[in-house]
């Protein structure tokens, strides 16, 4: 089968990914699908397991890929056979209660990421167990591929671990990924007034005109002073971040007493430099997540069903053209998810 592959560990990762036509199709084992991939999509995951995971033993070459959408063409044993030729969209995040060094989460159960510690979607056919896919009919499966990771990561981080409420002030880093897109869009479906921040005017622009009531430019030194003004001196209810250690202090102290922080990643790095002076004088509260589980992946694909929530899709690509597809993503050029077409 055709797939596109990371052939080495290596930075940048564009220049290792490669097109190949010969690569073996997966055969579904025992509560697995074996679906026809027509849309998969990028996220920063894969670029992290180009340039290599601590305590992930990444055998080269790798097909990458956490999100996909497609039709299930085959079906493993102790499958319901009505699954046969649906349309599902993924779910990456595996419950894996048997992995040595899991990432643990808040219920004490470990995940596996298909993508990440398995084979991925950026192929012609990927395998899945059918407790990690949806049935989403007739959707886009373009729409549908941009949608599910980043919004279930988003979902996560502010309804399920920040305990978002209609009405609430809502700070959002690094407006463009697909996170952080995501992010937007969740916390204007529920009434929030969000502020977002920028490297680049015109991703502040774009935030803009998709429902930020604030852009802040960060230009690298302290920002909070610009969300204290715009919100009046009163602060943000939320902070919702995947940067880390560039923003984190001013994340901070930008947040109103009795805030949260919440962060599903470190982009320029863990090691931040912190306030707890801060954090316990204003009773702060600092989350970690990541991913989601099945139930949180049906809430927000409700969303997506009834249209209330509409992905951003920054581009679209065939696969063979998924060295450059990827160099947007890595150059942080983009603006929402870019996607691979497979049909």
């Amino acid at each position: 089968m055709n797939a596109i592959v990371i052939t080495k560990r290596g930075n940048p990762v564009a220049h290792n990914i490669s097109f190949v036509t010969d690569w073996q199709t997966p055969v579904p084992a025992a509560g697995e699908v074996l679906v026809r991939t027509e849309a998969s999509a990028f996220n920063s995951l894969d670029l992290w397991v180009g340039r290599g995971l601590p305590g992930v033993e990444t055998q080269y070459p790798f097909v990458c890929g956490s999100d996909g959408a497609g039709r299930v063409v085959a079906l493993g044993e102790r499958v319901d056979s009505a699954w046969m030729d649906r349309r599902v969209l993924l779910n990456a995040a595996v419950v894996a209660k048997d992995v040595r060094h899991p990432e643990r989460r808040p219920s004490g159960e470990a995940i596996s990421m298909i993508g990440e510690h398995t084979q991925g979607t950026m192929a012609e056919f990927f395998v899945a167990p059918v407790t990690n896919v949806l049935d989403i009919a007739d959707a886009d499966p373009v729409q549908a591929a941009a949608f599910g990771l980043t919004h279930l990561t988003a979902w996560r981080m502010l309804v399920s671990r920040a305990r978002l409420q209609p009405g609430m002030t809502v700070l959002i880093t690094g407006i463009g990924g697909g996170v952080a897109v995501a992010l937007l869009n969740i916390a204007r479906h529920f009434g929030c007034e969000v502020i977002v921040t920028s490297r680049h005017q015109s991703k502040l622009d774009r935030a803009l005109s998709l429902g930020a009531s604030h852009a802040i430019l960060d230009d690298g030194t302290d920002w909070s002073g610009s969300v204290r003004r715009a919100t009046g001196k009163r602060g943000v209810d939320i902070v919702a971040d995947s940067i880390g250690k560039a923003v984190h202090l001013s994340a901070l102290k930008s947040l109103v007493r009795g805030g949260v922080f919440v962060t599903c990643g470190a982009t320029t790095g863990g090691d931040a430099t912190s306030d707890l002076s801060r954090v316990f004088w204003n009773q702060l509260s600092i989350l970690g997540s990541t991913m989601g589980d099945m139930s949180e992946f049906r809430a927000v694909m409700s969303l997506f069903r009834a249209r209330a929530i509409v992905p951003i899709v920054d581009s679209i690509h065939s696969p063979m053209l998924a060295s450059k597809a990827l160099e947007r993503l890595e150059t942080g050029s983009h603006f929402g998810k870019i996607v691979i077409d497979w049909r």
